[in-house]
């Protein structure tokens, strides 16, 4: 039998813009809601990401979050 996907944490997140919008379009491309879509992410960290671009990415976005915040 199928494990159940219980979602047993709710906390509020303050996301971009353009992250809730890529969010949504990949929840809705997956057939999920936007909690169930970033459950699998995170469940699935490790094989999603792009371990080569990742602290890259992750320069380039702390570099331009106090940018954004304004």
């Amino acid at each position: 039998m199928p494990k159940r996907l219980r979602l047993t944490r709710r906390f509020p997140v303050a996301m971009t813009e353009d992250g809730y919008r890529r969010l949504r379009r990949f929840a809705q491309e997956a057939g999920l809601d936007e909690g169930e879509a970033l459950s699998f992410i995170f469940e699935n960290f490790d094989s999603v990401m792009h371990e080569e671009r990742f602290p890259h990415r992750l320069r380039l976005f702390n570099s331009e979050l106090e940018a954004r915040k304004r």
